[in-house]
């Protein structure tokens, strides 16, 4: 399904907004910088939040794949630079 080698899984199946994106901000901010967040979800809503809170947070989505109603993101930590929000 992909060239990215994840460090963590976050299995979100079954949970639907905003719980997938809260979930995701909370397992990132204990990733360190340069490591990449697997997550799944069965929410087609995770997408558009997903996409949303990537540019605001600053990381990077690395890929995201739709497939028989799952959603799988690759989400990589960036180093923040001062002042920038990481909501």
């Amino acid at each position: 399904m992909s060239n990215y080698q994840e460090d963590y899984l976050l299995d979100c199946s079954g949970l639907n907004c905003p719980l997938p994106v809260l979930k995701t901000k909370k397992a990132m901010d204990r990733l360190n910088t340069g490591e990449v967040l697997k997550m799944i979800s069965s929410d087609p809503g995770s997408v558009n939040d997903l996409t949303a809170w990537v540019k605001r947070s600053g990381n990077e989505l690395l890929k995201s794949v739709a497939k028989d109603g799952q959603f799988t993101f690759f989400l990589k930590k960036i180093l923040r630079k001062e002042g920038q929000n990481n909501e």
